[in-house]
C-alpha cells in the first residue's frame, strides 16, 4: 500500500499485453482504491514497463561515441569508460556524464569535484581498452604507457576532444550517479 492524498492505496490490478508485439515491455493496469472521507475513489495508473534485459539490449544498438571519464585531485586520479555522455546547456556551457554509483570513478570525481570527459576518436581501441572493465587496484595503471596533459580538472587524454568540468552537481539515480559538470 501506498499514501495517497486521502489515505492509503492497495494496489490491485492485471497486466497489460505487450503494445510492441515484441517482448519489450511489460505493461501494466492498476486501479489504486483510496479511501477518503468514507468513500472510495480510484486512482488509474496505466503505463509501460520496459524489461531491463530487453532495454540493455537496445541501448547496445545505439550508436556512441567512446569516451573517457578522468580526474585527479586531494582523492587521487581515476579514469573509466562511460558510455551515457551529453550536453546539457551551452549558456552557460555545462555537461552531464553518469557513472556506477559504487564505482572508483563516481567516488573519486565526487571527491575532487572536478572530471574531464575525453571523447577519444574512432582509431584509439589501445585507450578505449586501458579504461574498461573493473578498475585495478592501482588507478594509475590505467594511465600507464599514455602520454597525457593536464588539464585544471583531470588529465587529458591524446589526441581526445576534451571538456574540463568542475562538478556542480552529483545526483544518485538507483545504480548510477549523474554529475553536472560546467565546463572550464
Amino acid at each position: 500500500s501506498r499514501p495517497c492524498r486521502y489515505g492509503t492505496w492497495k494496489p490491485h490490478g492485471a497486466t497489460l499485453p505487450d503494445p510492441s508485439g515484441a517482448g519489450l515491455y511489460r505493461g501494466t493496469f492498476r486501479r489504486y482504491p483510496c479511501l477518503a472521507n468514507d468513500r472510495e475513489s480510484l486512482v488509474t495508473v496505466t503505463g509501460a514497463v520496459v524489461d531491463s534485459d530487453a532495454f540493455l539490449a537496445a541501448m547496445r544498438q545505439v550508436a556512441a561515441t567512446v569516451t573517457v571519464v578522468t580526474t585527479d585531485g586531494p582523492a587521487g586520479r581515476a579514469g573509466a569508460t562511460v558510455s551515457a555522455f551529453t550536453s546539457l546547456s551551452a549558456d552557460p556551457p555545462s555537461v552531464i556524464v553518469c557513472l556506477r554509483a559504487d564505482s572508483r570513478i563516481a567516488r573519486t570525481v565526487l571527491d575532487n569535484r572536478a572530471f574531464c570527459v575525453n571523447v577519444l576518436p574512432e582509431d584509439a581501441v589501445n585507450v578505449a581498452r586501458a579504461f574498461a572493465g573493473p578498475s585495478p587496484d592501482d588507478p594509475a595503471d590505467r594511465f600507464r604507457d599514455l602520454e597525457i596533459a593536464y588539464g585544471a580538472h583531470g588529465p587529458l587524454l591524446p589526441r581526445a576532444t576534451s571538456f574540463s568540468c568542475a562538478l556542480m552537481e552529483h545526483v544518485l539515480h538507483n545504480t548510477h550517479a549523474i554529475c553536472i559538470g560546467s565546463v572550464r
